[in-house]
């Protein structure tokens, strides 16, 4: 297949494919309910008519809030016990008030589809690991009895509305049914998965002071078994607001002395099929979960989203921009510290059976993922841009070589899909396949742009804002523009915006992590240009966050661990979107007086980073500097230093006047500059 000019796009839908979606069905109902524009009348294969209607329809849906997110909450038959006095009692941002006075429960929603005698005794989730060849099934009517069972125990054992539960898993059913659980109660979820270290893990739920925690006492990746008893420990120790630990024996070894055991808390046959289990009613901003962020500048932000907010977010996310239904297979590759777990269990939400796997990508080679989608005959499948590179990297021929038939759309995300991601994609997995590139963040638990079934995919640009999204791209000055590069802005409320940060009393660590640029505007930190046919391209993060394979993670995490070793007197690391779609992560350091920069210590480097924080943060190179430079105020510069190695020149990188040792960053342009050259 021949490159496209970037006028022509690389795919379009059937007109019947696309006169078929849940949106121009969507659009249909809500142009005679509640005023949205006219959908179309026929269906049409002319790309600029197509984008202009999805234009009107997402100018109504930002510019009349409450009555866009009424039609999706009676279009999705979301089920209010207490109705709301209100849609959005105040606009403001921070501070929006959705749907006052509303009581609901997430869980309830997650698990209707087992109400369905046609639903219940199909699969809710399909499970793979690297151990099997086949996945495991977990209907419907068992999920929600397992729920049922855990969310009684829970109960059993004080845990109350607004209590914090937290989760040392990995993406297993197990994890799913402990947060609906959570949920199904009114308590308040966290996760991390087993592959961070115990100081990451408690830098994170020592905030929130869980209640019970569930945790594995290992895993399995990369063809090995991960022993994690002694995190454990070390977590029951450092976390005295437990009352309970669950054990969820994924290798095998014994409940520790203390310890319920999971299978326990889940064989009872109660309530659930009786009809008569009772989900929490809580309020409409009703904290369902706490998501973390990557920690660059101190603790990681403990964000706190609600049952509400999430639901009709996820609800819109999943049926309207991903055309998710009851007879889907929804497969994102996803770890539960990410956000894109949380999102994966709202293809529940719609009636899709959800494909968790707890494995590598890339084990026992590069074509790992795509043999999980062919294994579950996933109909839609998520991936992370680095992997979609790694794979045209490794030349493989997944559309040949596999049967991925049932496929129909593939999403990406975690970073910009560079333009040769694009059209590998299309040479070697499926011409005839909707490539929904997304981007969002842990922060709304959902995408600001993304794929929308109705349009064409254009080379390298991800297809449009999503609905209710209102973003644009601003200037230093405020000012929207098209066709230019930007801050990516939101101007306008979503509902799954945080109701606040954890610990953070008169919300001013809120407020200042997104409206203290543009009072009252949410900037998010990432670069985008808004194009002039209404697609958006993502050009990488104007912040500092590390943000590899899809994970998060704050640069001050890598400081403590590497600064641990006696011959590391500071460090700086970087993490850079390359143009050709990789993502380098160099880690620079000033060595102590006497110390080599020599491969033992590159190792001990190494080691310690992937055993005491992450094994996806281990830098691609180290490198030995004579020194790292800080702000007047003794911060480390990280940004300015991005900015050089992109090739930016010093005087536009960075105020000298704000520089402690200009000489310092002068290394790094030289550094940049001989990379690009």
């Amino acid at each position: 297949m021949s490159t496209p000019t970037q006028d022509q796009p690389l795919w379009r839908p059937a007109p019947a494919r696309a006169a078929a979606t849940q949106l121009v069905a969507f659009q249909t109902w809500a142009a005679e309910h509640h005023g949205a524009p006219a959908a179309p009348l026929a269906p049409t294969s002319d790309d600029d008519q197509a984008a202009t209607r999805y234009a009107a329809l997402h100018t109504w849906s930002t510019e009349d809030l409450e009555r866009f997110w009424t039609a999706v909450t009676e279009w999705f038959d979301v089920r209010f016990s207490t109705a709301p006095e209100a849609v959005l009692a105040d606009q403001s941002m921070p501070g929006a008030r959705w749907f006052p006075g509303a009581r609901l429960n997430y869980a309830e929603h997650a698990l209707r589809y087992a109400d369905d005698p046609a639903h219940a005794d199909r699969p809710a989730i399909l499970h793979l690991d690297e151990t099997t060849e086949h996945p495991t099934e977990l209907s419907w009517a068992e999920l929600r009895r397992q729920v049922a069972s855990l969310a009684e125990a829970l109960r059993a054992q004080g845990v109350r509305p607004g209590d914090r539960i937290g989760a040392y898993l990995p993406n297993i059913p197990q994890a799913v049914v402990a947060l609906l659980a959570t949920a199904a109660i009114g308590a308040v979820w966290t996760s991390c998965a087993p592959d961070f270290g115990a100081r990451s893990v408690l830098d994170r739920l020592q905030q929130i002071e869980p209640v019970v925690l569930f945790a594995v006492d290992g895993y399995h990746y990369g063809g090995k078994d991960h022993d994690r008893t002694e995190v454990v420990v070390e977590l029951r120790r450092e976390l005295p607001t437990l009352r309970a630990v669950v054990h969820v024996p994924l290798l095998g070894a014994p409940a520790p002395d203390g310890a319920l055991h999971w299978d326990d808390l889940v064989a009872a046959t109660v309530a659930s099929e009786s009809g008569a289990f009772a989900y929490e009613q809580v309020p409409f901003d009703h904290p369902l979960w706490v998501l973390y962020s990557s920690g660059t500048t101190g603790l990681p932000k403990a964000i706190v989203q609600s049952q509400g907010g999430i639901l009709v977010e996820h609800l819109k996310q999943a049926g309207l921009h991903l055309d998710l239904t009851p007879g889907d297979r929804f497969l994102w590759y996803t770890s539960t510290g990410w956000m894109m777990w949380n999102f994966l269990v709202a293809g529940l939400l719609v009636g899709s059976t959800i494909v968790t796997y707890d494995g590598s990508p890339g084990h026992p080679d590069t074509g790992a993922l795509w043999s999980v989608a062919a294994r579950t005959r996933a109909t839609v499948l998520g991936t992370s841009a680095a992997y979609v590179i790694a794979s045209r990297k490794a030349e493989l021929h997944p559309g040949r070589d596999l049967d991925l038939g049932a496929v129909r759309c593939i999403g990406t995300t975690g970073s910009p899909l560079p333009p040769d991601g694009f059209q590998w994609i299309y040479n070697e997995v499926k011409h005839d396949v909707w490539l929904a590139s997304v981007s969002g963040g842990t922060d709304v638990c959902s995408c600001f742009v993304g794929g929308v079934p109705t349009l064409p995919v254009y080379l390298g640009e991800i297809q449009a804002p999503c609905l209710g999204a209102a973003v644009e791209s601003w200037d230093v000055q405020g000012r929207p523009h098209t066709d230019q590069v930007g801050e990516l802005v939101v101007t306008k409320p979503l509902p799954s915006m945080p109701t606040g940060f954890w610990n953070d009393p008169n919300g001013q660590r809120y407020h200042d992590s997104y409206f203290d640029m543009y009072p009252g505007v949410w900037r998010h930190g990432d670069w985008i240009t808004v194009t002039s046919r209404g697609t958006v391209v993502i050009h990488g993060r104007s912040d500092s966050t590390l943000n590899r394979q899809g994970v998060r993670m704050g640069s001050s995490d890598i400081y403590e661990v590497v600064e641990r070793l006696p011959e590391i007197a500071e460090s700086l690391v970087i993490g850079l979107e390359e143009p050709e779609g990789g993502y380098w992560m160099p880690l620079f350091v000033v060595l102590a007086p006497g110390a080599e920069l020599d491969d033992d210590l590159r190792a001990r480097i190494r080691t310690s980073l992937r055993e005491q924080l992450s094994p996806r943060h281990v830098p691609d190179e180290v490198i030995a500097v004579q020194g790292i430079p800080h702000t007047l105020t003794g911060k480390r510069i990280e940004v300015p230093v991005k900015r050089l190695l992109s090739g930016t020149p010093l005087d536009q990188a960075v105020n000298p006047g704000s520089v402690d040792n200009l000489d310092h960053l002068r290394f790094f342009e030289a550094l940049g500059r001989e990379r690009r050259a």
